[in-house]
């Protein structure tokens, strides 16, 4: 397994956010965490990388326990991390942007440069010196992945990436993944929209006031509307 996650606990300050969260990534997927606004998904990838000090459990990744390394050496180990908020550098261009993301090539991982993530991304390529400031949403979006991928990690945590994004730029959005998906990275996505989690992965787990509750393919997820009803409708 690319990642595995066992017993995961996290709490902030006195709040007991997860409980026991486990979860599993397979090399070269696309694995979904769904849950409503609220349920612990962003919890849990913060406490994956690190971000959430007050933890228990155990982390994998690529065979080696992570559970208490520091962020950035699990960051430098191949891990990329993408939160919610479009955490970009709004007065430095979008190539500038991309540099700060470079990191050296890494073994058994696929290696990004900016002209291949204008391939994927051709919106930015189409504004290369062009102010982070001065973009869309969804561009903005689009530019925090990039400069994800310019670690060139094996691995990366994807929150909430459909959000508040165009349906324009929702189906640029899932091109996008999967063409990462191909490339070879394991990818893990947490989200709310179904349909969005439908058209880029192979399996999902739901995630309900910080308990796992769900777990499996989409197509036994689909044949499951019961489960689909309880905890994702909003």
């Amino acid at each position: 397994m690319k990642l595995t996650v066992n017993d995961l606990n996290s709490f902030y300050g006195p709040a007991h956010i997860l409980f026991d969260i486990a979860l599993e990534v397979g090399e070269g997927e696309v694995v979904a965490l769904l849950g409503r606004n609220g349920a612990g998904k962003s919890t849990t990838f913060r406490s994956i990388v690190g971000l959430v000090e007050n933890r228990s459990g155990r982390i994998v990744f690529e065979g080696r326990d992570v559970s208490r390394e520091p962020t950035h050496a699990i960051v430098r180990g191949g891990l990329g991390y993408v939160p919610e908020e479009r955490r970009i550098f709004t007065d430095l261009t979008v190539e500038e942007n991309l540099e700060v993301g470079r990191q050296p090539k890494r073994a058994g991982a696929p290696q990004w440069d900016r002209d291949k993530l204008f391939k994927l991304f051709p919106n930015l390529g189409e504004m290369r010196n062009r102010p982070g400031g001065r973009m869309s949403g969804g561009e903005q979006q689009m530019l925090t992945i990039a400069r994800t991928l310019m670690g060139n990690p094996s691995l990366v945590l994807l929150d909430e990436p459909s959000e508040g994004l165009s349906p324009k730029i929702v189906e640029q959005m899932v091109d996008a993944i999967l063409a990462m998906k191909k490339e070879g990275v394991s990818i893990v996505v947490s989200e709310q929209n179904l349909h969005f989690a439908r058209l880029i992965s192979d399996r999902a787990y739901i995630i309900e006031r910080g308990r796992i509750c769900f777990g499996g393919t989409m197509a036994e997820l689909d044949a499951r509307p019961d489960i689909r009803d309880a905890h994702l409708s909003l």
